[in-house]
């Protein structure tokens, strides 16, 4: 069965190539809009299946695993854990800045953070926040997911964000390191993932030099419907 989500721009479908008519039909009968169809290792008969619907490839992500824990010492950087119904507003406020120009990431609002909330997934420890000593303003964070229907669970970095005001600080790789050893150390975890555009160089190498190593290519086709 095809899976279809809804992000704050786009729909977003999974599915074989021959689920794909009705993982459309579906979108459209939801009030359609733009779409984003992601298929894992893509083949030929993927892009003809795109070609057909009047799907364009847009780009590959990644799909990173490394084995936990990370070898060395938790990263000595302060962060707590996301408080529901106290920190939705600033939190929006600081992912949509950091991901302004990203097609599913940024133009998050509050309902749908309430609604990730509710899933059965969610974990607020899990939900690590860095705020700056100095201003106490929201710096950066990393929400983890542990993906429990696979067999031994894996830790996903879901979102992981710092702040244009406090970049170059190297907060990405500390958060990075804050979220796996979150998802070792609290939930026993083996095995780390996340997701990154293959475009995204600098964060490919940072990835690389943490350890982490390509273990499937999704291929994200765009198109409306």
């Amino acid at each position: 069965m095809p899976t279809i989500k809804r992000t704050p721009r786009t729909w977003v479908v999974y599915s074989d190539p021959d689920e794909l008519d009705d993982a459309l039909a579906d979108v459209k009968a939801h009030g359609g809009g733009e779409l984003r169809w992601f298929v894992s290792d893509p083949t030929a008969a993927d892009e003809d299946a795109a070609a057909r619907h009047g799907l364009q490839v847009e780009r590959d992500l990644l799909q990173l695993r490394r084995p936990l824990p990370v070898d060395g010492r938790a990263p000595d950087l302060h962060t707590r854990a996301f408080v529901p119904g106290q920190d939705e507003a600033e939190w929006v406020e600081v992912n949509n800045r950091s991901f302004a120009n990203h097609p599913e990431q940024g133009g998050w609002t509050v309902e749908q953070v309430l609604e990730r909330e509710a899933e059965p997934w969610f974990d607020p420890e899990g939900f690590r926040l860095h705020h700056d000593e100095e201003t106490g303003a929201l710096a950066a964070f990393v929400w983890t997911k542990i993906h429990t229907e696979e067999t031994p669970p894996s830790g996903e970095i879901y979102v992981i964000g710092v702040d244009p005001n406090f970049q170059s600080r190297g907060l990405g790789k500390t958060m990075t390191l804050v979220g796996l050893d979150w998802m070792h150390r609290a939930r026993g975890i083996t095995h780390g993932m996340l997701y990154v555009d293959a475009e995204n160089e600098a964060a490919v190498a940072m990835y690389t030099k943490l350890g982490f190593a390509i273990d499937h290519v999704d291929r994200s086709f765009v198109g409306r419907v």
